[in-house]
């Protein structure tokens, strides 16, 4: 069964992780450290930019896939991946401007991703007991 909605999501949200995991090798190649980060405050907000993405991402388009899967309405689904996809770039952005201090497009950036991951986890939940006899 093909997934559209989630794929396009998916997709968006590699190419926002390829370009952070470019900012942090940036930093790697700089300071030819292969593991771990150093002092500079930049390659710190660089990593923790990247990392946050990486360990929000698989669940969000878990909860999106399943949710596709099992009949949750396309419509639903693209609303909660243009908040999640909207939220990690904000929050990428609040993280380098603010330099890994507060911003407010961190703050909000985050509350998008807990947002709609929220909405899905609902949205699954309420979808399989209208489906339970």
């Amino acid at each position: 069964m093909l997934m559209p909605v989630t794929a396009v999501y998916a997709a968006v949200t590699a190419l926002l992780l390829l370009f952070l995991s470019f900012q942090v090798s940036k930093y790697r190649l700089k300071y030819r450290q292969g593991l771990g980060i150093n002092d500079d405050v930049e390659f710190q907000v660089a990593d923790r930019a990247q990392a946050n993405l990486v360990e929000y991402a698989p669940l969000a388009l878990i909860l999106m896939g399943v949710g596709e899967l099992n009949g949750v309405s396309a419509h639903w689904i693209y609303w909660v991946g243009i908040a999640f996809v909207g939220g990690r770039i904000l929050h990428a952005f609040g993280m380098f401007n603010g330099h890994g201090g507060p911003h407010k497009a961190r703050l909000v950036g985050i509350l998008l991703t807990w947002l709609s991951m929220a909405v899905m986890a609902i949205l699954l939940v309420w979808n399989v007991i209208q489906v339970q006899p």
